[in-house]
């Protein structure tokens, strides 16, 4: 299993932090860097939130090895047609390292802000549904893409230049709802990004994904397994038990019902063991203190 690093964006991310944790990253052998796509934090006070792409583009031609992505870009932010030809762009830009992370919107505070409109969740996941296909068709055909939908309407639309990559980036959905999310993975997506959950709940899921997969005559290879958790890991049991504030938790056992990695080296192997086990092939580790490089270089040297 791959390992990742992930930091949300919305939490005090600026340039700064953003190209040291770019090198560090890179420098210690992760898999990959990855991010949220936020304009503000959940709750105030408001913090640096660094615009994603803008944030994404310098990362494809300042790093040589790691993937990246969102995690994940909101449709209810970007028009289809921006978020596609940027992606592709950044994508060709990297030499073919972007994974094109894409969700449907969730966070009210932002969407009021900044005036724009998340819907109402079944209207949301209408729309997102017709973003995807749009954004599928302009990656994966050459040909003009006419589209008469409720939210969008695309008449002889081009993405130009082609992808790189045969193609272009893979789509990766994210998400852990069987009724919505899976549907929509084994119809459009390359990477199920499962969420904050434990491994016995990833493999179920996991399974389902197989079955859809199967109905849409895909094979179940066609679609790579990640998942996003947190992490309160500590050098000592005492540094572990401080990052257990990170979650609003006094007690280790409150996070494992939320699939939350806790501990020092050995617990977090034995942890990322068992999420290999039930099918994760690559996890990206929640990394919630934007100051702590120290603690980023002794999880690489102890875990990675």
């Amino acid at each position: 299993m791959e390992i990742a690093i992930m930091l949300e964006g919305q939490n005090g991310l600026n340039w700064s932090n953003w190209q040291r944790f770019a090198r560090v990253v890179e420098d210690l052998g992760f898999a990959g860097l990855y991010r949220s796509d936020h304009f503000t934090n959940a709750e105030p006070p408001n913090q640096d939130s660094l615009e994603l792409w803008v944030a994404l583009t310098w990362l494809a031609s300042h790093t040589q090895r790691i993937e990246f992505g969102p995690l994940v870009s909101p449709v209810s932010f970007r028009h289809p047609a921006m978020l596609v030809r940027m992606a592709s762009a950044v994508d060709d830009l990297s030499g073919g390292r972007l994974t094109f992370g894409v969700g449907a919107g969730w966070q009210d505070r932002e969407h009021q802000m900044y005036s724009f409109d998340l819907l109402g969740i079944d209207d949301r996941f209408a729309r997102f549904e017709e973003a995807l296909q749009i954004m599928h068709r302009l990656l994966k055909q050459a040909d003009p893409v006419t589209f008469e939908g409720e939210y969008y309407q695309f008449h002889e639309a081009v993405l130009l230049p082609r992808p790189q990559r045969p193609g272009g980036p893979p789509i990766l959905i994210g998400g852990k709802g069987p009724k919505r999310t899976l549907p929509l993975v084994a119809r459009y997506a390359d990477e199920w990004n499962g969420v904050f959950m434990k491994p016995t709940h990833y493999a179920e899921l996991n399974t389902q994904l197989d079955t859809l997969l199967h109905q849409h005559n895909r094979p179940p290879n066609s679609v790579r397994r990640s998942l996003m958790t947190g992490l309160a890991f500590g050098r000592d049991d005492a540094e572990a038990r401080r990052r257990l504030s990170y979650y609003g938790a006094s007690d280790p056992a409150e996070l494992l019902p939320r699939g939350i990695i806790f501990g020092t080296a050995s617990a977090v192997q034995d942890q990322l063991g068992a999420f290999a086990e039930a099918g994760v092939q690559r996890i990206m580790l929640q990394w919630l203190d934007l100051d702590d490089i120290d603690g980023l270089e002794a999880l690489a040297q102890t875990v990675l």
